[in-house]
Protein backbone atom coordinates (compact mmCIF):
# COMPACT_ATOMS: atom_id res chain seq x y z
CA UNK A 1 0.00 0.00 0.00
CA UNK A 2 1.51 3.14 -0.85
CA UNK A 3 1.81 6.07 1.87
CA UNK A 4 2.15 8.97 -0.93
CA UNK A 5 -0.52 10.23 -3.47
CA UNK A 6 1.18 10.62 -7.29
CA UNK A 7 -0.68 13.05 -9.35
CA UNK A 8 -0.02 12.23 -12.64
CA UNK A 9 0.67 14.73 -15.32
CA UNK A 10 1.11 13.27 -18.55
CA UNK A 11 -0.46 9.61 -19.49
CA UNK A 12 -3.01 7.19 -17.28
CA UNK A 13 -2.47 6.09 -13.38
CA UNK A 14 -1.99 2.76 -15.52
CA UNK A 15 1.11 3.88 -17.68
CA UNK A 16 2.31 5.83 -14.57
CA UNK A 17 2.57 2.26 -12.63
CA UNK A 18 3.95 0.46 -15.09
CA UNK A 19 6.62 2.66 -15.70
CA UNK A 20 7.68 2.52 -12.18
CA UNK A 21 7.69 -1.19 -12.19
CA UNK A 22 9.97 -1.03 -15.31
CA UNK A 23 12.14 1.68 -14.07
CA UNK A 24 13.39 -1.04 -11.45
CA UNK A 25 14.42 -3.22 -14.65
CA UNK A 26 17.10 -1.47 -17.28
CA UNK A 27 16.81 -2.16 -20.62
CA UNK A 28 13.32 -3.34 -20.28
CA UNK A 29 10.81 -1.64 -22.53
CA UNK A 30 12.09 -2.69 -25.97
CA UNK A 31 10.46 -1.66 -29.19
CA UNK A 32 11.55 -3.47 -32.78
CA UNK A 33 11.61 -3.63 -36.32
CA UNK A 34 11.45 -6.57 -38.59
CA UNK A 35 15.64 -5.97 -38.87
CA UNK A 36 16.37 -4.85 -35.31
CA UNK A 37 15.42 -4.65 -32.04
CA UNK A 38 15.95 -0.82 -29.94
CA UNK A 39 16.23 -1.08 -26.89
CA UNK A 40 14.14 1.63 -24.99
CA UNK A 41 14.39 1.95 -21.23
CA UNK A 42 11.69 3.68 -19.17
CA UNK A 43 12.12 5.97 -16.12
CA UNK A 44 10.35 7.68 -13.86
CA UNK A 45 10.67 11.15 -12.67
CA UNK A 46 8.66 12.45 -9.35
CA UNK A 47 8.43 16.42 -9.12
CA UNK A 48 7.16 17.78 -5.85
CA UNK A 49 4.47 20.19 -7.78
CA UNK A 50 3.67 20.98 -11.74
CA UNK A 51 6.27 24.24 -12.18
CA UNK A 52 7.13 26.28 -14.87
CA UNK A 53 10.38 26.14 -13.01
CA UNK A 54 10.92 22.54 -14.50
CA UNK A 55 10.46 23.66 -18.35
CA UNK A 56 13.74 22.02 -18.99
CA UNK A 57 12.79 18.60 -18.45
CA UNK A 58 9.45 19.17 -20.01
CA UNK A 59 11.70 20.23 -22.99
CA UNK A 60 13.64 17.05 -22.97
CA UNK A 61 10.35 15.48 -22.93
CA UNK A 62 8.30 16.70 -26.02
CA UNK A 63 11.34 17.76 -28.11
CA UNK A 64 12.53 14.15 -28.14
CA UNK A 65 16.23 14.98 -26.17
CA UNK A 66 15.01 11.59 -23.95
CA UNK A 67 14.26 9.38 -27.11
CA UNK A 68 17.50 10.04 -29.35
CA UNK A 69 19.52 8.71 -26.08
CA UNK A 70 17.24 5.77 -25.93
CA UNK A 71 14.83 6.44 -22.97
CA UNK A 72 11.06 6.98 -22.12
CA UNK A 73 10.52 9.44 -19.20
CA UNK A 74 7.69 9.49 -17.40
CA UNK A 75 7.24 12.26 -14.64
CA UNK A 76 4.65 11.94 -12.20
CA UNK A 77 3.66 14.31 -9.56
CA UNK A 78 4.16 13.49 -5.72
CA UNK A 79 2.87 15.83 -3.28
CA UNK A 80 3.56 15.93 0.49
CA UNK A 81 7.33 14.89 0.31
CA UNK A 82 6.74 11.87 -1.54
CA UNK A 83 8.72 12.96 -4.42
CA UNK A 84 11.88 12.08 -2.31
CA UNK A 85 10.17 9.07 -0.82
CA UNK A 86 9.53 7.56 -4.24
CA UNK A 87 12.94 7.33 -5.50
CA UNK A 88 14.17 5.85 -2.17
CA UNK A 89 11.35 3.18 -2.12
CA UNK A 90 12.06 2.38 -5.57
CA UNK A 91 9.14 3.95 -7.17
CA UNK A 92 10.57 6.32 -8.90
CA UNK A 93 14.37 6.34 -10.45
CA UNK A 94 14.82 10.16 -10.27
CA UNK A 95 13.80 13.40 -8.74
CA UNK A 96 13.58 16.66 -9.77
CA UNK A 97 14.23 18.92 -6.44
CA UNK A 98 16.43 21.07 -4.20
CA UNK A 99 19.40 19.66 -2.75
CA UNK A 100 18.24 20.20 0.68
CA UNK A 101 15.44 17.83 0.13
CA UNK A 102 17.57 15.23 -0.94
CA UNK A 103 19.72 15.50 1.98
CA UNK A 104 16.96 16.16 4.31
CA UNK A 105 14.91 12.93 2.69
CA UNK A 106 18.50 11.00 2.87
CA UNK A 107 19.76 12.00 6.15
CA UNK A 108 21.64 8.16 7.66
CA UNK A 109 20.47 6.53 4.46
CA UNK A 110 23.24 3.94 3.28
CA UNK A 111 21.87 4.98 -0.46
CA UNK A 112 21.38 8.34 -0.20
CA UNK A 113 20.34 10.44 -3.14
CA UNK A 114 23.09 12.74 -5.31
CA UNK A 115 22.23 15.98 -7.34
CA UNK A 116 23.86 14.72 -11.04
CA UNK A 117 22.67 18.05 -12.93
CA UNK A 118 21.64 21.27 -12.12
CA UNK A 119 18.19 22.51 -13.36
CA UNK A 120 17.10 25.28 -11.56
CA UNK A 121 19.54 27.51 -10.10
CA UNK A 122 18.03 29.87 -8.25
CA UNK A 123 15.59 29.70 -5.29
CA UNK A 124 12.03 29.98 -7.25
CA UNK A 125 9.97 31.40 -4.55
CA UNK A 126 8.08 34.61 -3.83
CA UNK A 127 6.38 35.91 -1.29
CA UNK A 128 3.22 37.56 -2.24
CA UNK A 129 0.46 39.38 -0.11
CA UNK A 130 -3.56 39.00 -0.40
CA UNK A 131 -4.96 42.22 -2.33
CA UNK A 132 -5.21 45.15 -0.28
CA UNK A 133 -1.73 44.57 1.63
CA UNK A 134 1.35 45.44 1.29
CA UNK A 135 4.83 46.37 3.47
CA UNK A 136 4.96 50.03 3.94
CA UNK A 137 8.60 49.29 2.05
CA UNK A 138 11.62 47.42 2.05
CA UNK A 139 13.90 47.59 4.33
CA UNK A 140 14.06 44.84 7.15
CA UNK A 141 12.19 47.04 9.45
CA UNK A 142 9.20 47.43 6.99
CA UNK A 143 9.68 43.59 6.67
CA UNK A 144 9.69 42.55 9.78
CA UNK A 145 6.45 44.92 11.13
CA UNK A 146 4.40 43.64 8.02
CA UNK A 147 5.29 40.18 8.59
CA UNK A 148 4.40 40.35 12.33
CA UNK A 149 1.19 38.55 13.33
CA UNK A 150 0.18 37.75 9.89
CA UNK A 151 -1.39 33.78 8.59
CA UNK A 152 1.41 32.94 6.33
CA UNK A 153 0.65 30.04 3.92
CA UNK A 154 3.93 28.48 4.09
CA UNK A 155 3.72 24.99 2.22
CA UNK A 156 4.55 21.52 3.44
CA UNK A 157 7.49 21.60 6.56
CA UNK A 158 10.56 20.82 5.41
CA UNK A 159 9.57 21.50 1.75
CA UNK A 160 11.94 24.39 0.09
CA UNK A 161 9.39 27.46 -0.16
CA UNK A 162 8.73 26.71 3.91
CA UNK A 163 12.39 26.77 4.54
CA UNK A 164 12.97 29.87 2.68
CA UNK A 165 9.85 31.67 4.08
CA UNK A 166 10.90 30.42 7.77
CA UNK A 167 15.00 31.67 7.09
CA UNK A 168 13.94 34.84 6.09
CA UNK A 169 11.42 35.60 9.39
CA UNK A 170 14.57 34.36 11.27
CA UNK A 171 16.74 36.98 9.96
CA UNK A 172 14.62 39.29 10.16
CA UNK A 173 14.49 38.73 13.92
CA UNK A 174 10.60 37.07 14.22
CA UNK A 175 9.97 33.54 15.89
CA UNK A 176 7.60 31.56 12.55
CA UNK A 177 6.68 29.38 15.27
CA UNK A 178 5.13 32.32 17.75
CA UNK A 179 5.44 35.73 15.81
CA UNK A 180 3.61 34.76 12.60
CA UNK A 181 0.96 31.47 12.00
CA UNK A 182 2.56 29.20 9.64
CA UNK A 183 -0.14 27.25 7.57
CA UNK A 184 1.63 24.21 6.00
CA UNK A 185 -0.25 22.71 3.38
CA UNK A 186 1.17 19.59 2.07
CA UNK A 187 -0.07 20.72 -1.56
CA UNK A 188 1.78 24.20 -2.94
CA UNK A 189 -0.81 24.40 -5.39
CA UNK A 190 -3.38 25.46 -2.93
CA UNK A 191 -2.07 29.17 -1.89
CA UNK A 192 -3.75 30.59 -4.75
CA UNK A 193 -7.50 29.03 -3.25
CA UNK A 194 -6.54 29.83 0.28
CA UNK A 195 -5.34 33.85 0.14
CA UNK A 196 -8.71 33.74 -1.98
CA UNK A 197 -11.15 32.59 0.23
CA UNK A 198 -9.50 34.83 3.08
CA UNK A 199 -7.78 31.68 4.45
CA UNK A 200 -4.37 33.40 4.90
CA UNK A 201 -2.53 36.86 4.46
CA UNK A 202 0.94 35.78 2.75
CA UNK A 203 1.92 33.02 0.06
CA UNK A 204 4.80 31.95 -1.68
CA UNK A 205 5.85 30.05 -4.50
CA UNK A 206 6.27 29.76 -8.14
CA UNK A 207 5.13 30.47 -10.90
CA UNK A 208 2.66 29.48 -13.01
CA UNK A 209 0.72 30.17 -9.12
CA UNK A 210 1.99 33.57 -9.11
CA UNK A 211 0.34 35.02 -12.33
CA UNK A 212 -2.87 32.78 -11.93
CA UNK A 213 -3.44 34.66 -8.60
CA UNK A 214 -2.99 38.19 -10.38
CA UNK A 215 -5.04 36.88 -12.98
CA UNK A 216 -7.76 36.19 -10.38
CA UNK A 217 -7.26 39.43 -8.72
CA UNK A 218 -5.99 37.63 -5.06
CA UNK A 219 -2.33 39.43 -4.81
CA UNK A 220 0.03 41.85 -7.10
CA UNK A 221 3.27 41.47 -8.36
CA UNK A 222 5.51 39.54 -5.28
CA UNK A 223 7.03 41.76 -2.82
CA UNK A 224 9.87 40.08 -1.78
CA UNK A 225 12.53 37.38 -4.48
CA UNK A 226 14.45 34.87 -2.99
CA UNK A 227 16.11 34.28 -6.10
CA UNK A 228 17.66 37.37 -5.34
CA UNK A 229 19.95 34.98 -3.06
CA UNK A 230 21.89 34.14 -5.51
CA UNK A 231 23.66 30.78 -7.31
CA UNK A 232 21.24 28.20 -5.35
CA UNK A 233 20.79 24.14 -5.85
CA UNK A 234 16.83 24.76 -5.88
CA UNK A 235 15.92 21.76 -8.77
CA UNK A 236 18.59 19.59 -9.44
CA UNK A 237 18.24 15.73 -10.89
CA UNK A 238 18.94 13.20 -8.05
CA UNK A 239 19.26 9.67 -8.55
CA UNK A 240 20.11 7.39 -5.71
CA UNK A 241 24.34 6.69 -5.09
CA UNK A 242 23.56 2.67 -5.66
CA UNK A 243 21.95 3.74 -9.68
CA UNK A 244 25.11 6.05 -10.13
CA UNK A 245 27.54 2.93 -9.00
CA UNK A 246 25.35 0.38 -11.14
CA UNK A 247 23.88 1.79 -13.98
CA UNK A 248 26.19 5.18 -14.97
CA UNK A 249 25.20 5.06 -18.55
CA UNK A 250 21.87 5.69 -17.84
CA UNK A 251 22.73 8.25 -15.89
CA UNK A 252 24.57 9.80 -18.29
CA UNK A 253 22.20 9.90 -21.11
CA UNK A 254 19.55 11.64 -18.73
CA UNK A 255 22.41 13.71 -18.13
CA UNK A 256 22.99 14.38 -21.81
CA UNK A 257 19.39 14.99 -23.01
CA UNK A 258 19.20 17.34 -20.17
CA UNK A 259 22.27 19.59 -21.32
CA UNK A 260 20.52 19.82 -24.50
CA UNK A 261 17.06 20.92 -23.55
CA UNK A 262 18.92 23.29 -20.45
CA UNK A 263 20.64 25.30 -23.87
CA UNK A 264 17.25 24.81 -25.77
CA UNK A 265 15.35 26.86 -23.52
CA UNK A 266 18.07 29.79 -23.07
CA UNK A 267 18.16 30.08 -26.43
CA UNK A 268 14.88 29.42 -28.12
CA UNK A 269 12.19 31.33 -26.44
CA UNK A 270 9.60 30.45 -29.14
CA UNK A 271 9.84 26.56 -27.96
CA UNK A 272 9.99 27.43 -24.03
CA UNK A 273 6.61 29.01 -24.65
CA UNK A 274 5.31 26.74 -27.01
CA UNK A 275 5.75 23.25 -24.06
CA UNK A 276 4.88 25.61 -21.62
CA UNK A 277 1.24 25.85 -23.50
CA UNK A 278 1.10 21.83 -23.98
CA UNK A 279 2.00 21.58 -19.86
CA UNK A 280 -0.19 24.23 -18.30
CA UNK A 281 -3.00 24.79 -21.15
CA UNK A 282 -5.20 26.58 -18.64
CA UNK A 283 -2.93 28.97 -18.69
CA UNK A 284 -3.91 32.37 -20.59
CA UNK A 285 -1.14 33.78 -22.95
CA UNK A 286 -0.86 37.08 -20.75
CA UNK A 287 0.06 34.65 -17.91
CA UNK A 288 2.56 32.41 -20.00
CA UNK A 289 4.24 35.14 -21.11
CA UNK A 290 4.27 37.05 -17.52
CA UNK A 291 5.79 33.63 -16.20
CA UNK A 292 8.61 33.53 -18.66
CA UNK A 293 9.53 36.96 -18.70
CA UNK A 294 9.55 36.48 -14.78
CA UNK A 295 12.20 33.12 -15.42
CA UNK A 296 14.17 35.18 -17.77
CA UNK A 297 14.67 38.31 -15.89
CA UNK A 298 16.13 36.51 -12.90
CA UNK A 299 18.14 33.88 -14.37
CA UNK A 300 16.34 30.69 -13.45
CA UNK A 301 17.75 27.93 -15.18
CA UNK A 302 21.33 26.75 -14.83
CA UNK A 303 23.11 27.50 -18.25
CA UNK A 304 25.09 24.17 -18.01
CA UNK A 305 23.63 21.88 -16.09
CA UNK A 306 26.84 22.29 -13.04
CA UNK A 307 26.11 22.87 -9.43
CA UNK A 308 28.54 24.62 -7.93
CA UNK A 309 29.47 24.62 -4.61
CA UNK A 310 28.10 28.11 -3.72
CA UNK A 311 24.89 27.10 -4.89
CA UNK A 312 25.03 23.82 -2.16
CA UNK A 313 26.47 26.22 0.23
CA UNK A 314 23.85 28.90 0.30
CA UNK A 315 20.56 26.00 -0.32
CA UNK A 316 22.55 24.49 2.75
CA UNK A 317 22.53 27.45 4.99
CA UNK A 318 18.72 28.04 4.20
CA UNK A 319 18.04 24.53 5.80
CA UNK A 320 20.35 24.42 8.53
CA UNK A 321 19.07 28.27 9.58
CA UNK A 322 15.73 27.51 9.57
CA UNK A 323 16.44 24.85 12.20
CA UNK A 324 15.06 21.98 10.54
CA UNK A 325 18.34 20.09 9.61
CA UNK A 326 21.33 19.72 12.17
CA UNK A 327 24.75 18.79 11.96
CA UNK A 328 27.00 19.41 8.75
CA UNK A 329 27.31 18.22 5.49
CA UNK A 330 29.75 17.52 2.48
CA UNK A 331 29.30 18.88 -0.89
CA UNK A 332 31.18 15.99 -2.41
CA UNK A 333 28.56 13.29 -0.88
CA UNK A 334 25.72 15.68 -2.25
CA UNK A 335 26.53 16.22 -5.79
CA UNK A 336 28.07 14.22 -8.20
CA UNK A 337 29.07 16.53 -11.68
CA UNK A 338 30.72 13.66 -13.52
CA UNK A 339 28.02 13.46 -15.74
CA UNK A 340 27.83 16.93 -16.59
CA UNK A 341 31.73 17.13 -17.31
CA UNK A 342 31.96 14.00 -19.34
CA UNK A 343 28.48 14.97 -22.00
CA UNK A 344 28.82 15.24 -25.51
CA UNK A 345 28.24 18.74 -26.38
Amino acid sequence: MRRFHFKHTGRGLLAVLTGAAIALLPGCGATGSTDAQVQTQKLVIAEPVHLIGYLPLYVAQHEGYFAEQGLEVEVIQATGGAHVTAVISGDAWGVIGGVDSNALGSKNSSDPIVGVCNVVNRANVYLVARQGLAPSGNSDEDLREFLRGKRVVAGRHGGSPNLLTRYLLIKLGLDPDRDVQMLEPADAATVVAMLQQDAGDIGNGGEPQISEGISAGVWGEPFYKFPDLGDFSYSVIGVKRSTIEKDPETVQKFTNAMLKALKAVQEDRPLAERILKIEFPTLSDEALKASLDRAYADDLWSPDGFISRQAVDTDMDVLIQSKVYEGTYDYDELVDMQFVEAAQP
